[in-house]
């Protein structure tokens, strides 16, 4: 469920406004809605720091020991050593790359010694070079004023050697005499890579401390945040406050907090239209396994929105089963589940998540027949034993024709689309009934017109017989209902209401059509798992052509081959099975998951108390 928030002020004299802030931070469940830059120094060091962090990530080995954590002062000290050295590395990377371009324009010139050309001018001898056509050649040789050498063609073009310069009028390119020659060039290249190894071992070695780094990140984190309260509060008149939004179950704490450091508070219910208040979702322990899929998806419900974590738990359990649709795929899963386990000893979200996902894919493929895609799996008794006829990706095996295979499957797609939708048409009705919206009778319309077009869905598709008077009268129906109470708001007279849902009637008629949209898109459900099928199928054919000798090219393909499909699955899952939920229900149920996530101003989890926690802070006023 979504957490009632309360918008609170708290109040202090100007004069304790830190220790005001400092205890705010320790009570942590303010969340600040709109706070201001913190220091550009701390916003500066925490840059650098954490691009630091991910500079020693680069250079850490998998499996090696953590070195203690360091102090403030000796962490100072080891990341002095750290920038020097990385800074020295960069330098290091821009001059060899310098050289190595320079290197690439003298290369049609040939190896020689500046220093000698140098030596020369020193001696009143001033050579300059240059690349010149047949003409200019000519006419520099006809030249009577012109000393000059030939030397050796560059790329097709002769070269010479001028006492002085050139005319102007002759068009010629002259080499810019470079500091160093070819041979010293690669010298320095080799010098710069020697050095850059150097280097790359201490950061190598340096990288045992990153968790020094995120111990210093975090500390710093926690100064950011406060100089960033520090800057968002308000003074006037030998007063600051502060304001925010906390959970109302929370204001126990606030009131405590006031009485035991001087400071007064007020609290309301934030605005209906305030569009700063955070969402807080209090998940249960079956729903608290998808919030890890929220979290990587980005998505959270707007304060005034509802929260579906169930059904969407419920129905993204079902879509990935029959998207993955291989029950030894879902074993693969389930070992790696357990794996996991193993390996960290105990059960997070996410690998709760794996076991839920995988035990739902096993029963879909055990009901099905689909074990790796092999027929093959229809000659186990037991497994057999455990497919439903009317659902088997082998029909033949159970007397079934594959029309009405593929029929029943679609059938069971549209009858979830329905389901889905019709729930969101119903969790709609009920929020809005709570609120006093009488657009919850334009929902019951919508709820109508779903129903319609899932009948109509199985006449087109499957060619199921259905009267369709009846169906047509009843989007009619719900047309009309919806276009009469669409508009309705609280605050609205009927007749305002009915003029708004009039003024939207061509909008509701292009939804009445995507309505039908959204009960064909779950037949993505029938034909993703039918192409897995396909693959799998044809990995196997493959294979099969391997015999004897050639045995390890086919356990080769099967492997590249069912890895290929299962990632394919998997991203199949996030493409359909998330958008089925994400669109289609949560549009009909009113969500547009615009929540903003609930962050009080508090102290780091993993950062011990400051001593200030223990001594007294005196009264705020």
């Amino acid at each position: 469920m979504i957490e009632k928030m309360k918008k609170v002020f708290v109040v202090s004299s100007a004069s304790k406004k830190e220790q005001m802030l400092d205890a705010l931070m320790d009570l942590g469940v303010l969340h600040i809605a709109e706070k201001k830059n913190a220091d550009r120094e701390l916003l500066d060091r925490f840059a650098a720091l954490s691009k630091t962090e991910l500079l020693l990530k680069e250079f850490s080995e998998k499996g090696q020991k953590a070195a203690p954590l360091l102090s403030d002062e000796e962490f100072e000290e080891k990341y002095a050593q750290i920038r020097a050295a990385a800074d020295k590395k960069d330098a290091l990377v821009q001059e060899r790359s310098a050289a190595a371009a320079e290197i690439e324009r003298l290369a049609p010139w040939g190896d020689f010694s500046p220093q000698l050309v140098t030596e020369l001018k020193d001696a009143g001898l001033e050579f300059h070079f240059y690349r010149v056509g047949k003409n200019e050649l000519e006419t520099i040789a006809a030249d009577e004023n012109i000393k000059f050498i030939r030397l050796s063609d560059v790329d097709k073009m002769a070269v010479v050697a001028v006492l002085g310069k050139l005319p102007p009028e002759l068009s010629a390119m002259e080499l810019a005499m470079p500091e160093k020659g070819l041979s010293d060039l690669k010298a320095l290249i080799a010098d710069c890579d020697e050095k850059a190894a150097g280097c790359e071992a201490e950061l190598k070695e340096a990288s045992v401390y990153a968790n020094s780094f995120k111990d210093q990140l975090s500390k710093l984190q926690e100064k950011t945040d406060f100089s960033s309260a520090k800057a968002t509060a308000e003074s006037e008149d030998e007063l600051t406050w502060i304001s925010g939004y906390m959970p109302e179950a929370d204001l126990p704490k606030l009131e405590e907090f006031a009485k035991a450091n001087g400071a007064a508070w007020a609290a309301d219910d934030p605005a209906e239209d305030d569009d700063k208040v955070p969402t807080k979702v209090r998940y249960s322990k079956i729903t608290n396994i998808i919030k890890p899929l929220f979290d990587v998806l980005g998505i959270l419900p707007g304060y005034n929105e509802q929260d579906v974590s169930l059904w969407f738990l419920i129905f993204f359990t079902i879509f990935t089963a029959m998207i993955i649709g291989d029950a030894a795929y879902g074993v693969l899963f389930l070992i790696g589940a357990i794996v996991l386990t193993i390996k960290m000893k105990k059960v997070n979200n996410v690998v709760f998540l794996v076991y839920v996902l995988s035990i739902a894919t096993i029963i879909w493929g055990a009901i099905t027949g689909t074990w790796f895609g092999s027929e093959a799996a229809m000659k186990v008794p037991f497994l057999k034993s455990l497919v439903i006829p009317q659902f088997a990706n082998y029909p033949e095996y159970f007397g079934v024709t594959a029309s009405a295979q593929q029929n029943t499957i679609m059938k069971f797609s549209f009858t979830l689309g329905v389901i889905q939708i019709a729930l969101g048409c119903l969790l709609s009705v009920r929020k809005k009934i709570s609120e006093k919206n009488l657009s919850f009778i334009a929902d019951i319309g919508w709820l109508f017109a779903a129903c319609a077009m899932y009948l109509l869905s199985l006449n087109l598709v499957i060619g199921e017989k259905i009267a369709m008077k009846p169906v047509f009268i009843v989007i009619i129906a719900a047309f009309v209902i919806v276009v009469l109470f669409g508009g309705m708001e609280p605050g609205k007279s009927f007749g305002q209401g009915v003029k708004a849902g009039l003024g939207n009637a061509f909008t509701v008629f292009l939804d009445t059509i995507s309505c039908f949209g959204n009960v064909m898109s779950y037949i993505r459900l029938f034909a993703v798992g039918m192409a897995s099928l396909a693959i799998a199928q044809s990995f196997n054919g493959i294979a099969e052509n391997f015999k004897g000798p050639w045995f390890i090219l086919a356990i080769v393909v099967l492997v590249i081959g069912h890895g290929l499909n299962l990632i394919m699955g998997l991203l199949s899952v996030v493409v359909h099975g998330v958008r089925l939920n994400v669109l289609e229900f949560s549009g009909q149920a009113g969500l547009e998951w615009t929540g903003i996530a609930y962050e009080p101003f508090k102290k780091n989890d993993k950062q011990d108390k400051k001593e200030t926690d223990n001594k007294d802070k005196g009264d705020l006023l």
